[in-house]
């Protein structure tokens, strides 16, 4: 008896038990490569999660540690806003005597000592922008930049612009700002 013989009911069926068995072939094949690659893909998934998961904690750590900082890093910036900032009632003194007592410790002369000041708005200090001129020389000048950043008062240095000195003599405009208290 041959397929060609049989009823198209048989044949269709014939037909769909020949497909179920090659696509049972086909997921055997395809299980069997997934079997041979699975464990091997599945540890190196597995490390990668491991690591990442490592990394996720470390970060919750550090976060969790940021945030119980945060009341110290409060309260060091109170500490530095009201002992850095001078008071806007005795600030241009305070400037002015802190210049003074910098520049005799280098051994320069200043001069021409200038104010403007400007409002920062929301954030409870005024911006004071300060030049004078200095006459020095190299050394000195060293030492009077030295002085500013080691004050125990806050101060900016903006810009330096020099200017032609005479017997070894340096002339320099200084810019630099500092804030108030408001």
């Amino acid at each position: 008896m041959s397929f060609g013989s049989w009823p198209a009911w048989k044949k269709g069926i014939a037909s769909a038990l020949l497909l179920l068995v090659a696509i049972d072939i086909a997921l055997v094949v395809v299980l069997w490569q997934i079997g041979q690659n699975g464990p091997q893909a599945m540890r190196a998934r597995q490390g990668r999660l491991t690591e990442q998961a490592k990394l996720l904690r470390a970060d919750v750590a550090r976060g969790e540690r940021i945030r119980a900082s945060l009341p110290e890093a409060g309260k060091e910036c109170d500490a530095f806003y009201s002992h850095a900032f001078f008071g806007s009632t005795t600030g241009y003194s305070r400037i002015e005597s802190d210049l003074n007592s910098i520049s005799q410790g280098a051994g320069v002369q200043t001069s021409g000592l200038q104010f403007k000041q400007k409002a920062v708005k929301g954030r409870g200090v005024t911006e004071v922008d300060v030049q004078t001129k200095v006459t020095a020389d190299y050394p000195s000048l060293i030492r009077f930049i030295n002085g500013l950043e080691r004050s125990q008062d806050f101060f900016l240095l903006d810009g330096v612009e020099l200017h032609s000195g005479n017997g070894g003599m340096v002339d320099l405009d200084l810019q630099l700002h500092t804030y108030f208290r408001t």
